[in-house]
């Protein structure tokens, strides 16, 4: 799993337990659904700035979208905790 991959699923956890879908979550963070499905989907990035409409929308923290992603400044990588 990569930092995608681990973002996607944090995000689309928050989204289900927020009990929105990804159109209205995206109404009211002003971007496109499309977005919000390539971010579930790991398939792009968020910039800081969809990050932070995204946890507010749903209640929650940018931190807690990227909760089990670090970075290893020694290993000059990403380190992601698997979810489960």
């Amino acid at each position: 799993m990569d930092k995608r991959d681990r973002f996607a699923a944090n995000l689309r956890r928050a989204r289900e337990a927020a009990g929105i879908s990804q159109e209205e979550l995206a109404e009211q963070c002003e971007i496109h659904r499309t977005e919000v499905s390539l971010l579930e989907r790991g398939g792009r990035e968020p910039r800081l700035g969809t990050m932070v409409k995204l946890a507010t929308a749903l209640g929650t923290t940018p931190g807690a979208l990227c909760a089990g992603i670090a970075w290893s400044s020694k290993a000059r990588d990403f380190k992601v905790d698997d979810p489960s």
